[in-house]
């Protein structure tokens, strides 16, 4: 099963809508065949790995990190494969929280004579799950606020300017973060300050395009920007009312228009709004890069579940520009609190990683 989870791991960021699935056929202690999600979300990991395995998988074992699926999609269901193949057990890491599947599955197996066991590393499979997880039960995708600031957690000077603020190891270990997420959001501040295109450029990285989504309220974004350079999509998420001629000159640079309500207080979008509008359109797991109103935001709607915060060796004073906006807190009960799950260096500079407590 571990091997299984390291496989459903070089899915994320390739395979949303779907999730991303391991699965390790074993025969008599030898591994006959493997797979995980292809990218796109098809084929799944057990056709992958029945196919590798061949007559091999009669009478095998096959460990799979998420509950086969029961229903026909796209493709086939892989519990009809499973049966096919003739494969003997079937270990299961998690329950498929999709009602379609969710016990269907692994009822199917248990009807037709294979042996089922639940629950292996059942907690590893829901970290590499998460993102489909969440989607599912609650219409959020799972979010990763990433910060790149000084040790009193300034992002820019006065002045505007942040490149670079971390060295080249934290800045290859960004793009590595963007493989395993489906987007990247951005606000329109940012978007306006740096020009960023927000693709993921590390060799062999992902085979999906991530996604590249600007919160952009009031529609600055100018279709001159480098995110239109790309093939990768660019989504602009805007609140209804603008002119239709400027909704027109991003569409005809490629960009899709996400109208999105407003937030109550008037600055921004709504943040929840915004985070379901894209997890309707498939996304699991968002990376946001900045800046930050749209931090504060996410951080007080308590829409943020990991954070990933890159600390330079470096002070540069209260006249720089913060991590995150001001917050109406009165009381320290009403912070956002982590906790931290990992802390590693890269080059002079400091990764440290946080879960929603």
């Amino acid at each position: 099963m571990r091997a299984a989870l390291l496989l459903a791991g070089r899915g994320l960021g390739n395979t949303w809508p779907n999730p991303s699935v391991g699965c390790v056929i074993v025969k008599d202690g030898v591994v006959v065949g493997r797979g995980w999600t292809a990218p796109g979300g098809r084929p799944h990991a057990e056709t992958e790995a029945l196919g590798r395995a061949g007559r091999a998988a009669y009478g095998a074992t096959a460990y799979v990190t998420l509950e086969p699926c029961c229903h026909w999609g796209r493709t086939p269901p892989c519990t009809g494969a499973l049966i096919a193949a003739g494969v003997a057990r079937v270990v299961v890491a998690l329950r498929d929280p999709d009602p379609r599947v969710d016990g269907q599955g692994l009822d199917q197996l248990r009807a037709a004579g294979i042996e089922v066991t639940e629950g292996v590393l059942r907690e590893e499979a829901m970290a590499v799950t998460a993102g489909f997880i969440k989607r599912v039960a609650d219409g959020l995708p799972l979010v990763t606020l990433k910060l790149a600031s000084t040790l009193d957690g300034r992002i820019a000077t006065r002045t505007g300017e942040s490149r670079w603020i971390t060295g080249p190891a934290a800045r290859r270990a960004v793009h590595a973060m963007r493989a395993r997420h489906d987007a990247v959001l951005v606000g329109s501040g940012t978007l306006l300050a740096d020009d960023p295109d927000l693709t993921c450029r590390l060799d062999g990285a992902a085979k999906i395009p991530t996604v590249r989504v600007v919160a952009d309220a009031r529609l600055r974004t100018p279709p001159t920007a480098r995110l239109f350079t790309s093939t990768a999509p660019a989504w602009v998420a805007t609140r209804p009312g603008h002119p239709a001629q400027a909704l027109e000159a991003l569409q005809a640079r490629g960009a899709e228009i996400i109208e999105v309500p407003a937030a109550e207080t008037g600055a921004g979008l709504d943040a929840g709004a915004l985070m379901r509008a894209l997890a309707v359109r498939g996304l699991t797991r968002v990376m946001v890069e900045g800046g930050a109103g749209l931090a504060a935001a996410l951080l007080r709607a308590g829409l943020v579940d990991r954070l990933a915060w890159f600390h330079a060796p470096a002070v540069m004073g209260a006249d720089g520009r913060p991590a995150a906006d001001a917050s109406p807190l009165d009381v320290l009960a009403a912070m956002p609190r982590f906790r931290r799950v990992s802390a590693v260096s890269l080059g002079p500079d400091l990764l440290s990683e946080f879960e929603a407590a």
